[in-house]
């Protein structure tokens, strides 16, 4: 029997998910269909309710309900904890739907396995301290890092994903004024200001010699912050596409016990989104 699997969100035409969970199963012999469903933004519960109830074996979640998401699950892990929010349910063999966060992964395996990131002893800067930026904080500080430091304008929010994120690793919060003299060798922008082709107000001089940009983000273009990057001299300045395709493939691997190969993936969509 054919298992069905879908993303939900509000608007979610664009989302490349469906594509991606294609190439998953057919590259691992998996016999899915997977879906978008448009969320309703007045009744998110009773669209995975019904979702589940019509035989559904999991969903991915993504704006604007990752954060409602985690109240409707009867079990939830570390990852998504610590995020406060959740990207992907798993309905289990007795009915009960466990929540998880794969963004974090995500973002760590692409940098490290698709692109040869070493993260142990690096000072990285992480811009916001949204849910972007929660979803990626436990997998980011596990890493080995030197020191994380979580930048955000409303400076109360970065020192609270500080305190939320010292049980796992060196952290600190502040806002932008406070990073005038220092120096990361890795910068992730966990903000949506790209989106609107703004940039966060970072100091030109923050990137170290030889640092890379990351913006969570991707599109048809180079991004804002990309192009921020490539000004600074960084040696690479990337975009979030490949994080998308690894956090679908921990999901992916979640609900199937199968763990696909990322790459041909990333190289198809790239030819989708040139920047």
């Amino acid at each position: 029997m054919t298992d069905r699997y879908a993303v939900i969100g509000n608007p979610i035409a664009h989302s490349k998910s469906p594509l991606i969970h294609a190439a998953f199963a057919r590259q691992t012999g998996q016999d899915i269909v997977y879906d978008r469903i448009l969320g309703s933004l007045t009744d998110f519960a009773a669209d995975v309710r019904r979702f589940f109830a019509e035989g559904g074996r999991g969903l991915n979640v993504t704006v604007p309900f990752k954060e409602q998401a985690y109240s409707l699950v009867d079990e939830r892990s570390e990852a998504a904890a610590v995020a406060g929010a959740l990207n992907t349910l798993i309905r289990l063999p007795d009915g009960q739907l466990r929540g998880d966060n794969t963004d974090g992964i995500g973002l760590v395996r692409d940098l490290c396995q698709n692109h040869g990131f070493t993260f142990r002893d690096q000072r990285i800067l992480l811009v916001g301290a949204g849910g972007a930026a929660r979803g990626v904080l436990k997998p980011l500080l596990e890493t080995g890092l030197a020191h994380l430091t979580v930048v955000n304008r409303t400076p109360s929010k970065s020192l609270e994903l500080a305190r939320l994120g010292a049980a796992y690793g060196p952290i600190e919060g502040m806002g932008f004024d406070g990073l005038a003299g220092r120096r990361f060798d890795l910068i992730i922008n966990a903000t949506s200001a790209g989106l609107a082709g703004e940039l966060p107000p970072l100091p030109e001089d923050c990137l170290a010699p030889g640092g890379w940009v990351y913006d969570m983000v991707y599109g048809d273009q180079v991004t804002p912050f990309c192009r921020w990057g490539r000004l600074q001299g960084a040696e690479r300045s990337l975009d979030g596409l490949g994080m998308l395709v690894e956090q679908a493939a921990e999901s992916f691997w979640l609900w199937r016990g199968v763990r696909p190969d990322t790459a041909p993936v990333i190289a198809e969509l790239r030819t989708q989104c040139k920047p």
